[in-house]
């Protein structure tokens, strides 16, 4: 056989491979939405968040998919149809509350506070916007994980969480600002209607220094049972000028 047609034919079994590799991890196949649909019980309130979660592994497969991890991908959508057949995804898994806060804390961004400078201080920097100045308004996704920043500039946390729909109409971000961001540990409520947003949206701005954000109250509890205390809203929305 000639050098060209070796080529040819190691080519075309490559080719062959590849399409059989991609073929093997189809995303549609788990019926994840499917599933979702005709069960009750994943529709229920009691399973909104295993529902997420789900989907966050149905994105996952996505990703690896699109790398070209398609054995991986299969893998991973082999869980998702495990789990979508259990009895109760609730069930599953341990209740070790100390090793479930280390597997969180894996997942956080270790950016320390005040570590980063901004630009807010060079020539041609442009002003910062109100968010209800905002034209198109914001998406969650825009605000969930953007850093926040001082007025002074410094780097003071990074919002995740958002509350909306208060019968007051007092929104907040919830903004993790410990030494590095853990949230939940060393959390702040900000009235959204206080922050500011840059130019290009990918920075938020209180209207306060960094070492008045060190004074702050932290969000009182992880359950947002503080959104039924009036009072201690209105005490912690004054200092940032809002009330």
């Amino acid at each position: 056989m000639s050098r060209t047609a070796i080529i040819s034919t190691v080519a075309l079994l490559a080719s062959l491979s590849i399409t059989e590799a991609r073929a093997d991890c189809q995303i549609a196949d788990a019926k994840l939405e499917e599933a979702i649909l005709q069960n009750p019980r994943l529709r229920g309130p009691a399973n909104r968040q295993s529902v997420r979660d789900l989907r966050s592994l149905r994105d996952a497969a996505f990703t690896l998919w699109s790398y070209g991890r398609h054995a991986d991908c299969e893998r991973l959508l082999a869980n998702i149809r495990e789990l979508v057949s259990a009895p109760s995804m609730g069930s599953l898994g341990g209740n070790d509350e100390d090793e479930a806060e280390k597997q969180i804390a894996a997942r956080e961004p270790k950016v320390q506070r005040g570590a980063t400078q901004g630009h807010r201080g060079e020539k041609d920097a442009k002003p910062l916007v109100g968010i209800d100045e905002l034209s198109p308004g914001l998406r969650a996704d825009e605000i969930i994980g953007a850093e926040v920043r001082s007025s002074d500039d410094k780097i003071v946390g990074e919002v995740r969480n958002i509350v909306f729909g208060t019968k007051d109409q007092r929104d907040y971000a919830i903004v993790a600002s410990g030494g590095f961001f853990t949230p939940g540990k060393e959390s702040i409520v900000v009235p959204m209607a206080a922050l500011k947003v840059s130019h290009k949206r990918d920075s938020f701005f209180l209207p306060i220094l960094e070492v008045q954000v060190k004074t702050l109250p932290l969000m009182p509890d992880q359950r947002y049972d503080w959104l039924s205390d009036q009072a201690w809203r209105t005490r912690n929305d004054a200092l940032f000028g809002r009330q």
